[in-house]
């Protein structure tokens, strides 16, 4: 799993990725963490399907926040040519590639992120009240998103397969997984924790004399969700299995 940031806070744009020796370091260690990985079996077919859908469900949500911040007055995304559907654009190396390979061969899971889309808050027309509408946009698409993969499951896949009496198809599988993946990652950017897009309801009710100061400590919570998932691994699996059986039952 990964999750999609949102670029907001200071109201500077983040520099546009160029590759240089530390990203192609980056890349090839993972690259051969990744066939590691599938050399000693360490991930399956459902696991590589996952994280191939994945990848197109961080870029339609990391795209959703720069498209209406571009309608809220914002070009910063677009200057920098990150309204693509261009999947380079929008990988980290670390994030998207490194974490997720390294987490896979300790057992605990892929999560990771993409590269977050740059939006200038003080350029939006109602700062405060926009940011908010910007961050809940991503895990709303991926909302979407998932009930339109659920649709096509039901289309394009029998009734006794959908009840188990039959096996899935490729194609019925990819559908499957891409509905899972969307959900999870619309539920874990809820969270009302920096830098995910949740906490951009939590910021909306931080006065805004204090803005600066939570601005300031904003990068160094980063890797907070992870730590969470750590610390409340067993809850966070429980609420995935929850949501998990919830729509598997949807589409019987």
């Amino acid at each position: 799993m990964a999750f999609g940031g949102y670029g907001g806070g200071s109201g500077t744009p983040r520099r546009r990725f160029q590759p240089d020796q530390r990203t192609i370091i980056i890349v090839v260690v993972a690259v051969a963490l990744i066939a590691i990985l599938l050399r000693t079996h360490r991930i399956n077919s459902t696991e590589i399907i996952y994280f191939l859908v994945l990848i197109p469900s961080i870029i339609l949500h990391e795209l959703s926040h720069g498209v209406v911040a571009l309608a809220f007055g914002d070009d910063t995304a677009k200057r920098a040519g990150r309204l693509t559907l261009n999947p380079v654009k929008h990988v980290d190396p670390v994030g998207t590639l490194l974490v997720p390979a390294v987490l896979s061969l300790s057992g605990i899971g892929a999560y990771g992120w993409a590269k977050p889309v740059p939006v200038s808050t003080n350029r939006l027309r109602s700062p405060r009240n926009h940011t908010v509408i910007v961050s809940l946009v991503g895990p709303l698409t991926n909302f979407v998103l998932a009930g339109l993969t659920g649709l096509a499951y039901m289309l394009v896949t029998p009734t006794l397969v959908r009840q188990g009496y039959e096996p899935l198809s490729l194609l019925s599988r990819v559908i499957f997984l891409a509905g899972i993946a969307n959900i999870v990652l619309g539920v874990f950017n809820l969270i009302p924790c920096p830098p995910l897009d949740g906490a951009s309801v939590l910021e909306r009710f931080i006065p805004e004399r204090m803005l600066p100061e939570y601005y300031r400590i904003q990068p160094a919570l980063m890797f907070l969700p992870f730590v969470l998932i750590l610390v409340f691994h067993n809850q966070w699996s429980l609420l995935l299995n929850h949501i998990i059986n919830w729509w598997s039952g949807l589409l019987v």
